[in-house]
């Protein structure tokens, strides 16, 4: 997936770079837009104190609206709020039984991107993002047992998430736009003014197609 998000994002630069060298359209950089986007998460955990714990990556769906708000051709703001599911996989054994779990995150993430736009079909995008954790659902399995746990967490408290850090790039084709991203989990704020370093962080690639209105 990883290898396949890095394709996609060569092969539309490199689509992008002819189109602005052989097209004579108007540069829509410097205009207030609107736009839709839906695409794939491939996300992993990491642990911050580098035991042994081995995950193996998640596929999950984000999906959201976005919006460009240029300062000039050359750079710009683009917030989105974006439905999106992390997560990971895990196996191994315990007291000589084997066991899987399977475990998927559902966020609100709101990436806030700093755009910076050397063409008009290339936007580089680099910015805080924050996430609220919405949902936790854990899928266990050892030999015939399976267990299935859910849980929900309430938001009321908008300084209560996860703060992190992602970065990308969209390529812009008429109204279609490609975007690839990377990113990962930096501080968790408490809500009470504490913040506090998470042992163990989200860590994502994505891919994502989107109209622009």
């Amino acid at each position: 997936m990883k290898n396949a998000i890095i394709m996609i994002a060569m092969l539309a630069f490199s689509t992008a770079v002819v189109k602005a060298q052989s097209t004579d359209s108007i540069d829509h950089r410097n205009k207030f837009a609107f736009g839709i986007k839906a695409g794939v998460n491939l996300s992993n955990v990491y642990d911050e104190e580098g035991e042994d714990f081995v995950a193996d990556d998640r596929y999950g769906w984000v999906a959201g609206a976005f919006g460009t708000i240029p300062f000039g051709k050359l750079f710009g703001l683009q917030p989105e709020i974006l439905y999106s599911q992390k997560g990971f996989k895990s196996s191994g054994t315990f007291l000589g039984a084997t066991y899987e779990l399977s475990r998927k995150t559902e966020f609100i993430d709101l990436p806030f991107f700093v755009a910076i736009k050397p063409i008009e079909y290339v936007t580089i995008l680099v910015g805080p993002q924050f996430s609220f954790l919405l949902k936790q659902t854990d899928e266990f399995k050892s030999n015939n047992l399976t267990s299935t746990q859910i849980e929900e967490f309430d938001n009321s408290n908008l300084l209560k998430n996860i703060i992190g850090l992602s970065a990308g790039a969209d390529i812009n084709l008429d109204h279609f736009v490609i975007g690839v991203r990377f990113g990962g989990d930096l501080k968790k704020n408490d809500g009470d003014g504490n913040s506090s370093t998470p042992r163990y962080k989200n860590m994502w690639y994505q891919a994502t197609v989107g109209y622009k209105f």
